[in-house]
């Protein structure tokens, strides 16, 4: 896994995570359209291997996910599968695990801010090809012309979305101001047929919190970082690197049970 540059929800060129066709929501445009409620709707997931987080979701998220930072923003992110287009979270029909924290990021889907950049300002917007949107839809958008409380509270939920992404980013950009950030690695040893250790593979490179780095942080910073919430999140951060081991055990027992299917 390369570190690469996520996409973000600057712009409504239908290249932000997940979107096929953003468009800015309207009664004219959308007034008959409804959200249907699916058993397993997070199919669209299913096909990446990583989701971007906010810093307040680092703690939820660290008890499944490896947390680490990815491409020249540094933006932060949950791996959830050691191959790009695999997601070990998400099963074929769609379910998503139970037991996993499920971020933000993929609970506000449809809907998404985006900026217009014609006049400057954030725009609500929606997914016109989401599966879960129809017309006629069981919960409508808007009603007598006016957005539902359905609707009113994307639109609220995405707002605060909006100002967690801004407070990560200023998270990261502290983290950068004290040279905490450096090019980390998780390797993996197999095991071969008699027992021992096989080969390293290295499996991942990113972005991570140096731990000397911040060990060697004078006292006053150490305190700043421990006052204003931040040394909560670095230690999140550096717990959840834990999780690679797991990611390892889900993708073998995955290719376990996929292995009578394909013989079949």
């Amino acid at each position: 896994m390369q570190t690469t540059q996520l996409p973000t929800d600057a712009a409504l060129s239908g290249n932000v995570l997940f979107y096929s066709k953003p468009e800015p929501l309207s009664v004219e445009a959308h007034g008959k359209l409804g959200v249907n409620a699916l058993d397993n709707p997070y199919a669209f997931v299913g096909q990446t291997n990583m989701v971007p987080l906010t810093v307040t979701e680092f703690a939820p998220a660290a008890l499944n996910y490896p947390v680490v930072f990815l491409g020249d923003a540094r933006a932060p992110v949950a791996i959830m599968g050691l191959n790009q287009n695999t997601n070990l979270f998400v099963e074929a029909n769609g379910a998503y695990r139970a037991d996993a924290y499920l971020p933000a990021f993929v609970r506000r889907y449809p809907f998404v801010f985006a900026t217009q950049e014609d006049q400057g300002r954030m725009v609500l917007c929606i997914d016109r090809e989401a599966p879960m949107v129809s017309e006629g839809g069981e919960t409508a958008l808007f009603a007598d012309g006016k957005p539902t409380p359905f609707t009113e509270n994307a639109m609220k939920f995405c707002t605060d979305f909006e100002q967690e992404r801004r407070r990560t980013e200023s998270f990261v950009k502290l983290l950068q101001e004290h040279d905490l950030l450096t090019v980390r690695e998780f390797n993996y040893t197999p095991r071969n047929a008699d027992g021992s250790a096989g080969q390293p593979q290295k499996v991942a490179e990113f972005y991570g919190v140096s731990e000397e780095k911040l060990n060697a942080l004078s006292a006053d910073t150490f305190k700043t970082l421990r006052d204003n919430g931040a040394l909560g999140q670095i230690y999140a951060h550096l717990m959840s690197l834990q999780n690679w081991d797991r990611l390892i055990v889900a993708a073998m027992d995955r290719a376990q049970r996929e292995l009578p299917a394909a013989n079949a």
